[in-house]
Parts: structure tokens; C-alpha cells; sequence
């Protein structure tokens, strides 16, 4: 008998390559929503975020049953404290993301989204006691001087709140990982759909107390609902399906096709450029997350044994 060999299944390779297509569509997907949020004409954020729920929760609702065969409501009641802090947080960072691309540039915005995933190895140390590569510190501290270049020469108050806002979004999304994390049962679709209905509840009362109301022009409702449809929605589904088949290094090199397209597709389409420090510090911030992915390949799942 000989001795089994180390290699790949087919079937292996096929899922690896559907995951790693699936995922980087999915970071496609995401890069547009500052173009959306640039096209948005008059909009605030809460009427945003509140049209974008009533899509993304719909979506989500057909796309949870159909692969469940499942009512989400009763997934989203399983889920318990842990599904619920995700939901939260992710309102949390919806809002912080959107203001932040209403006052900053998209780029400076996108750049300080992708700490998020340092975000979430230092909370995970802090509250999960879970361990961190000595390679995670060293990109955290990149990561720091990257963000310290990018905001030196931010005067106006609109821009540096902006990125305070996408800094608040980035520990949004690190919150809901670790919560996840935390659930350890807890899945990402039906935490997503609970945050949709908070938003809705949550941004409506928002609007109404603002003096808002609902009332949009048939461009920005458009463009609001297409969001919570093709960007985000659509993104999470495929980032879902394709998260399963691939490590978490290659996982953090393909975030960062959202990261390097957003301010192409501002940059394209309505000619939006970006700083020096926003360069240079956005350039270290990048450095820093592939660094650190590119470490971790060799943490790759072992492959399938075949006789």
C-alpha cells in the first residue's frame, strides 16, 4: 500500500477558487459605497441608513430563509446577548461610516475603515483573552503611524470629525467580530439582519425627532435603497459564501481590493483626490495589513489527504 500523499482534492481547489472569487467581488461590491454616498444628493445620514435597512433587511430575509429554510426572526431570537451586541455595533458603524464619507474624502475614510481588523485582534486580547502574533503587534504599531500621518494636517473640524467617524466605524466592526466570536454560535447573516431592523427602528425615530422625515428625492431614495441591495447586501452574502473556503490571511489581502477601489471609483467618476498625508500614511496603513496577512499564510488550513 502506498503511503498517502498531502495533495488537494479537486473539489478543494474548486471551493478555494470559488471562495476567493466570491470574496473579492464582495470587497467590489463594498468599494462603491462612497461613490453611492457621493451621488447622494441632499439625504441626510439617518434617512440613508433608513432606506438602506428597508432593502438590506428585505434581502437578507429572502436570503436567510432560503438557505436556512428557517424564519430569520427565530435565528435572530437563538442568537441571544451576543447576536444582539453584534447587531449594535453594526448600527453603530453604519452611522460612523456614512458621516464620515459626507465630511472627509472617500479615500482618507476607506483607509481608516481597514484598521478595523487590528481593532478587533486588540479587543479580542482584552475581552476574549484570545492570543495575538507577535507579526499583529507590529503591524498595530504601523497601523498607528499610518493613521497619526493621515490625520497631522486635518484643520478643518468637518474633516477631522470625519475621521474620528471612520474610526468609530473600524471599532464598530471590530465590536461585532469579537461579539461573534463571543456567541461563538452565532452567525454572521442573521446578526446582520437584526441590525438592519434596529437601524430601521433606531434611524426612523432619528428622523422623525430631527424633523427630518422621510421624504427623499427619487435619486437619493434610489441610490439609498440600491445601497442596502448591491453594495452591502449583496457584498455580505458573497463575503459569507466565500469567507468558508479560504484562511483568514488571504481573507485580509482581498479586503483590501474595497480599500484600494473606493477612491478609484470617486476618482473616476467625479474626480475626488486625495492629500499627501492621506498617501503616505494611507500607503503605511496598507503596508501594515498585508504585512501582516502575508504572515500569516503559512497558517493555512492543512490540506486534504488522498490515498
Amino acid at each position: 500500500m502506498s503511503a498517502p500523499t498531502l495533495t488537494p482534492s479537486a473539489d478543494a481547489i474548486a471551493q478555494h477558487r470559488r471562495g476567493f472569487i466570491f470574496v473579492f467581488v464582495a470587497g467590489v461590491l463594498w468599494s462603491t459605497v462612497g461613490l453611492g454616498i457621493r451621488l447622494i444628493e441632499e439625504a441626510s445620514v439617518w434617512q440613508i441608513l433608513f432606506y438602506r435597512s428597508i432593502s438590506l433587511t428585505a434581502l437578507l430575509y429572502i436570503v436567510i430563509r432560503w438557505r436556512t429554510r428557517r424564519d430569520p426572526f427565530r435565528l435572530v431570537w437563538r442568537a441571544g446577548l451576543a447576536g444582539v451586541a453584534a447587531a449594535l455595533s453594526l448600527v453603530f458603524a453604519y452611522s460612523g461610516a456614512i458621516f464620515s464619507m459626507q465630511t472627509t474624502s472617500v479615500a482618507n475614510a476607506m483607509l481608516l475603515f481597514a484598521t478595523a481588523p487590528f481593532m478587533a485582534a486588540v479587543l479580542g486580547w482584552l475581552v476574549l483573552r484570545e492570543g495575538v502574533r507577535n507579526a499583529t503587534w507590529i503591524a498595530v504599531f504601523f497601523a498607528i503611524a499610518g493613521i497619526a500621518i493621515m490625520v497631522s494636517n486635518q484643520t478643518g473640524a468637518g474633516t477631522f470629525l470625519g475621521s474620528l467617524a471612520a474610526l468609530g466605524s473600524a471599532l464598530g466592526f471590530a465590536c461585532f467580530t469579537v461579539a461573534l466570536r463571543a456567541g461563538k454560535s452565532v452567525e454572521m447573516l442573521p446578526a446582520v439582519f437584526l441590525s438592519g431592523l434596529f437601524a430601521l427602528v433606531m434611524m426612523g425615530g432619528i428622523c422623525l425627532i430631527t424633523g427630518d422625515g422621510f421624504a427623499l428625492s427619487p435619486i437619493d431614495g434610489s441610490i439609498a435603497l440600491g445601497m442596502g441591495v448591491f453594495q452591502v447586501g449583496a457584498g455580505l452574502v458573497l463575503f459569507t459564501l466565500g469567507s468558508r473556503s479560504l484562511p483568514a490571511a488571504e481573507l485580509a489581502l482581498l479586503s483590501l481590493a474595497e480599500v484600494v477601489l473606493g477612491p478609484v471609483w470617486v476618482w473616476l467618476f467625479l474626480g475626488e483626490t486625495v492629500g499627501l498625508n492621506t498617501l503616505i500614511g494611507g500607503g503605511i496603513l496598507l503596508a501594515a495589513i498585508a504585512g501582516n496577512a502575508l504572515s500569516g499564510i503559512r497558517r493555512k488550513p492543512p490540506p486534504i489527504i488522498t490515498p
